[in-house]
């Protein structure tokens, strides 16, 4: 089993967007909501705004670069 490296928190709207963007360059991931899973379980775990978006530990050189830029462009 290959381990997961949590890349970048931010909201479900904005991880999404990045999990595109890595999708577009073949790395993939997995997006990690604490809040929906507690609302679906029934009971309230981490808050709207937190969402985790994990990948590869081996994709992480390549993926950082791509985060960078993502983050950078949310700036402007």
């Amino acid at each position: 089993m290959e381990d997961l490296i949590n890349i970048y928190s931010d909201t479900e709207l904005t991880v999404a967007h990045l999990k595109n963007a890595l999708a577009d360059n073949g790395i993939e991931s997995m997006i990690k909501n604490d809040y929906e899973s507690g609302v679906s379980a029934g009971f309230v775990a981490g808050t709207q705004t937190s969402v985790d978006l994990y990948i590869f530990s081996k994709d992480a050189d390549i993926a950082q670069p791509i985060v960078d830029k993502f983050v950078s462009e949310l700036k402007k």
